[in-house]
């Protein structure tokens, strides 16, 4: 190990870093956000079970990693009630007609 006189660090001048101020119109896309909106509407539509749990595994994402509360939240819920329709009508609706072959 070194001795504490080598060390060229000059504590005095260290400083605490300070996160720059980002404006929320310029925060990157919540990319788990917007894939989870195509996932629920894609299961509530088509009614696609896998689609609509993917749905709600990003949802779950996109709300671990939510920067902007105000918009992030509205995109997120609204994911969240595709996803969750999706899945209603997938176990609790009526059956899908099957195909004549």
């Amino acid at each position: 190990m070194s001795s504490h006189g080598n060390d060229p660090r000059q504590p005095s001048a260290a400083k605490p870093y300070v996160a720059p101020q980002v404006a929320p119109q310029d925060l990157p896309i919540d990319y788990a956000g917007f894939i989870a909106v195509l996932f629920g509407v894609a299961g509530a539509m088509f009614r696609y079970k896998l689609s609509s749990w993917m749905a709600l595994i990003f949802c779950a994402q996109s709300i671990a990693n939510m920067r902007n509360v105000e918009n992030d939240l509205k995109q997120v819920m609204m994911a969240m009630m595709f996803s969750m329709m999706g899945l209603i009508t997938n176990y609790f609706g009526p059956p899908r007609p099957n195909k004549q072959s």
